[in-house]
């Protein structure tokens, strides 16, 4: 069974290579033949040790005197080997590194790409923890074993080089010295099927301590609030420690495989010397070719530990690139056409046909339909779970409805050009998100538009008074999600985000409950009023804003149980009638508790006095 893991993890490996080799050609053959030159010239650098040892040095033990014509060629054989193989050497080692390089970053900007690319829908399924880790160390590791592969690749060059020199030289030397290659092969096998598992193993727990830890990150507040510092630091620590002791596992196994794999060449030496010393007795061969076959042997022991990287990196190699692979061909892919809608500059007229939509469980929308005529403001009401977050993501084409159609001045957005719903259309989520930018680059977000743009748009979502008082106005830097401002001054951002682009056709998904209801009228009415206004959807809580509404669309169990203006629907529609005098009393309440309050505080005082 091992026999076979190991089988499939070499064949998956050099598919894996092949990928690298072919989307670079040119580095790569060149990197080859910087290594193929580092292997020739040490060779050469053998031969040319030989040379000296037999025309120089023996000479000058001998007769006491050295040919002036003999040592300078001698040194220039010796030097000029010594320097081809450095510029083999840094040849190999740069163009290998940037075809390493390279390949790393763009499989980062191909799951970048494919990220942005997908729907919604599809991140829905997936962690973030785990798209960050298809994107670091998954992309690293797939391209790991490019780094030693030019100068594996030379080794054959070098082994073919050396064998022959060492045939040429005296074949019972180099027999003697053959007979250690097999041993060699054998090893870096079994070193291979042992570590494979290992390396797999080490490699998938790195991307889950990612996840665990951007999970435990991300949720810094609920784990704070809620006191599970020690039990998030507990599950961080058991999956470290897993990660901890399967890296540990594949450094004693290379701490096992790589003396033996160091002593097998130097083995091949001593046997060299040891019958190549009988056979000089002998008269078969001279000192010279003995230093020359002994010396090669002493050359061949690093090269050759290149083909047990390679292999030593395969296994990490083949996981990270099909974690990476599995984004690269992920479906999913939203469909775009070419059809432009008739007008970009006026408000757009939106139309929702019989839209239905699940997310795998159960519909949550149910043959949803409705219109908004140019320049109207509608509310989107209903209880919790009615469905309305997903219809504004359907509005905006952050996801495709399962059946029906959503229209922008008639054309269907599944027909409009990639980036021509996001001309058109704007939204304002629930959950707000700022950059760890000034308040200028939130808005404008590489938008090139003026100040005065922005101070527009800043004014028309209220926010103009509290950024004129920020230390540096629009170039404040705002934090980390705008850890710097309150909830409703962070709403307001987005709100203006938005707005800046002057979109066609806004939608709201309760972007401002952390606004008070004179600040919210006040953005609804400067919206209506604008120089150039939007349609507006707002899914809607407060009283306040449903009577902004021109018309009203109530949302229950995924259905449209009723719409028409607000009054129509408080006086027809019992669910609705229900829910918004439901807010209405909760309203009520709060401002009695706080009138009481106060007048407890009144008599509490007059106590005292």
């Amino acid at each position: 069974m091992a026999s076979k893991v190991t089988s499939a993890v070499m064949r998956q490996g050099l598919r894996v290579l092949g990928v690298a080799i072919r989307a670079e050609k040119a580095v790569f053959t060149s990197a080859v033949l910087a290594s193929a030159v580092y292997g020739g010239m040490t060779v050469g650098s053998a031969w040319a040790i030989g040379w000296a040892t037999e025309n120089v040095v023996l000479p000058a033990f001998r007769q006491g005197d050295v040919s002036a014509g003999a040592l300078r060629t001698a040194v220039l054989f010796i030097v000029g080997a010594a320097l081809l193989k450095a510029v083999g050497v840094a040849g190999r080692r740069i163009l290998a590194g940037l075809m390493q390089y390279r390949m790393q970053a763009r499989s980062r900007r191909d799951v970048t790409k494919q990220y942005l690319r997908l729907p919604l829908a599809w991140h829905h399924r997936h962690p973030t923890g785990q798209l960050l880790s298809n994107a670091s160390s998954d992309a690293e590791a797939a391209w790991a074993p490019l780094a030693p592969l030019p100068m594996a690749v030379g080794v054959v060059v070098m082994l073919v080089t050396a064998a022959v020199a060492m045939l040429v030289t005296d074949p019972v030397l180099a027999l003697v010295g053959f007979l250690i290659f097999p041993a060699i092969a054998v090893l870096n096998l079994v070193y291979q099927r042992r570590l494979s598992p290992l390396a797999t193993r080490a490699q998938q727990l790195r991307a889950e301590v990612s996840e665990i830890a951007h999970e435990s990150f991300d949720g810094a507040l609920v784990v704070k609030t809620l006191g599970r510092e020690a039990l998030e630091a507990e599950r961080f620590q058991r999956r470290a420690h897993e990660l901890r002791d399967a890296n540990i596992a594949v450094g004693r196994v290379r701490g096992l495989f790589d003396p033996m794999l160091e002593a097998l060449p130097t083995l091949g030496v001593l046997a060299v010397l040891a019958v190549g010393s009988v056979r000089l007795t002998s008269g078969s061969i001279d000192a010279g070719e003995l230093v020359q076959v002994a010396y090669l042997f002493t050359l061949l022991a690093f090269p050759i530990r290149a083909l047990g990287w390679v292999l030593a990196e395969l296994p990490r190699s083949v996981v990270g690139w099909e974690r990476v692979r599995a984004v690269l061909e992920a479906e999913g892919s939203m469909e775009y056409g070419g059809t432009r809608v008739p007008d970009t500059t006026a408000p757009a007229r939106l139309e929702v046909e019989g839209v239905s939509y699940s997310y795998g469980s159960g519909d949550v929308l149910h043959e949803v339909g409705f219109d908004v005529p140019a320049g109207r403001t509608v509310a989107l009401v209903g209880p919790t779970g009615s469905g309305k977050s997903t219809l504004v993501q359907l509005l905006a084409r952050l996801v495709d409805p399962d059946s029906g159609r959503v229209l922008l001045d008639g054309v269907d957005l599944r027909e409009l050009p990639y980036g021509g719903v996001a001309e058109s259309v704007a939204l304002v989520p629930q959950q707000t998100f700022l950059f760890d930018d000034t308040v200028r680059g939130n808005i404008a977000l590489g938008l090139e538009t003026g100040d005065e743009d922005v101070w527009a748009a800043l004014r028309l979502a209220q926010a103009d008074g509290f950024v004129a008082r920020l230390p540096d106005g629009l170039a404040t830097r705002v934090g980390e999600r705008g850890a710097t401002l309150s909830g409703g001054q962070r709403q307001r951002l987005a709100l203006a985000r938005a707005v800046v682009r002057r979109p066609r056709l806004l939608v709201l998904d309760d972007a401002t409950s952390s606004v008070d209801p004179q600040v919210e009228a006040r953005i609804l009415h400067g919206l209506r009023d604008a120089a150039q206004a939007s349609t507006v959807v707002v899914v809607a809580y407060r009283l306040a804003t449903i009577a902004l509404a021109d018309e009203v669309v109530y949302l229950e169990r995924g259905r449209i149980e009723d719409h028409g203006t607000h009054a129509e629907l408080l006086e027809r529609c019992p669910g609705y009638r229900n829910l918004v005098t439901a807010y209405e009393r909760e309203e009520a309440e709060r401002a009695a508790l706080a009138a009481e309050a106060e007048q407890d505080a009144e008599e509490e005082e007059g106590v005292s006095a």
